[in-house]
């Protein structure tokens, strides 16, 4: 039977409530539940996420109290901006879901003061929350727990009969219609928009959205607003995947005097580069010009990435590297000097049109002959023409491509992954 347009007004007020209440009580949570789509579904037996939409079922909704809806709510955005309904590829289907269950109801248990009743449902208890391992979900990826869960088995992680390990993964109660009694979050819609790179880079910029909004609401207090995870997220940013005291060696050899070749490191068979023992670790890397493309063709992702992979060399080099960071499309945003993270970090992006390598050399040309840079790093996607080498004026130049398809015809390459 159709719902009545009544009933269907009850359903949209109740839900616009919980958003409310998640908005004036977990603000970062209730900032990200603004960008989702709310439906209906008399079919469905309880609720369930694509990472688009949040869909509950009828009676479902109707059975949840107040608190126990604005969980519900928690738990399905939280599996979203994490990306869950994205990352689960060919792993195992029923493991990966109970893992990222374990990740999201302990997060949502730290954010409520670890309070059992602000993860528990009336009809299904207390919902899991530890990892095989005995810790708490929070201190884990989804793929750390989804690794520990195999091991686990022989060690059977319930109890007999209805007993449970408290807020541990459960072996599955079956009915006789042979479905798990004690699951409540319906997964089968994850995976539709896997390959969606889109989805995820919108996300990606939603997140870094609301966490903004938390630090202008409160400067002073706004990793005390922020949950753990969206701290730990944001203070990663992301972990370069470039060893940069690797791919600077070919460049830095003269200011280096303290370090002994190993014999190639097998992590970087495809990579032309041997791995160095440094040992002079209070040596300067100074004058790297590093050029981050900021065209039409690269998505916000792809500029976070290039953004990391220059915080990681800093990392690396313990801080002791000095040199520019500029922007360039079709024109140059002027190189900005930087000599520690603090004025890396200040330093923000500008562009969007097509994209000209060649001005970058034009610049240093023509603006930096007096202190010329000791090596140009070029951070983009590498669809444009190329220039000609002779334009470099003998400044070694590293290409650091994020596909595997374009082939630079000079200078260094390394890859990174988006």
């Amino acid at each position: 039977m159709a719902l009545s347009e009544e009933k269907i007004r009850k359903y949209i007020q109740r839900l616009l409530l919980s958003r409310m209440r998640i908005l004036c009580n977990h603000g970062f949570y209730g900032l990200l539940l603004m960008h989702m789509v709310y439906s209906i579904d008399e079919k469905l037996e309880t609720a369930c996420t694509d990472g688009i939409r949040i869909t509950f079922g009828t009676d479902f909704l109707d059975s949840l109290s107040n608190s126990e809806l604005d969980f519900v709510m928690m738990h399905e955005i939280l599996h979203v901006v994490l990306q869950h309904c994205l990352r689960g590829g060919d792993r195992e289907h029923e493991t990966f879901n109970i893992a990222c269950d374990i990740v999201v109801n302990s997060n949502i248990l730290l954010e409520n003061n670890m309070k059992s009743s602000s993860i528990t449902l009336k009809n299904y208890g207390e919902s899991m929350h530890i990892a095989p391992d005995g810790k708490e979900g929070y201190e884990y990826t989804a793929e750390q727990v989804y690794d520990m869960l195999p091991k686990q088995e022989k060690k059977k992680l319930h109890s007999k009969g209805s007993g449970v390990a408290k807020g541990r993964a459960r072996q599955q109660a079956t009915n006789e219609n042979h479905k798990p009694e004690w699951r409540w979050d319906d997964h089968s819609r994850w995976g539709m928009y896997e390959e969606d790179d889109v989805l995820r880079d919108v996300w990606v910029k939603r997140f870094e959205d609301a966490a903004q909004a938390i630090e202008i609401r409160d400067p002073s207090n706004s990793r005390g607003l922020l949950p753990r995870f969206a701290q730990r997220i944001l203070g990663e940013l992301r972990k370069p995947q470039t060893d940069w005291r690797t791919i600077l060696n070919d460049f830095i050899q003269e200011e280096v005097v303290d370090y002994s070749f190993s014999p190639p490191d097998r992590r970087f068979d495809d990579c032309p580069f041997f791995l160095p023992d440094f040992n002079g670790k209070e040596d300067m890397v100074e004058d790297i010009l590093f050029m981050i493309d900021t065209s039409a063709s690269m998505s916000d992702a792809m500029i976070t990435a290039a953004y990391s992979e220059i915080k990681g060399a800093i990392d690396q080099f313990d801080g002791k590297l000095k040199g520019w960071l500029g922007f360039f499309d079709a024109a140059i945003i002027k190189p900005e000097p930087f000599s520690d993270e603090e004025e890396f970090s200040i330093i923000r992006p500008a562009g969007g049109g097509g994209t000209d390598f060649q001005i970058i050399f034009e610049y240093v040309h023509k603006h930096m002959q007096d202190k010329p840079p000791a090596s140009i790093i070029i951070l983009t996607d590498g669809y444009a023409p190329f220039p000609q080498e002779k334009l470099a004026i003998n400044i070694p130049v590293l290409w650091l491509i994020n596909n595997n398809e374009v082939e630079p015809p000079w200078g260094k390459v390394a890859r990174i992954t988006v």
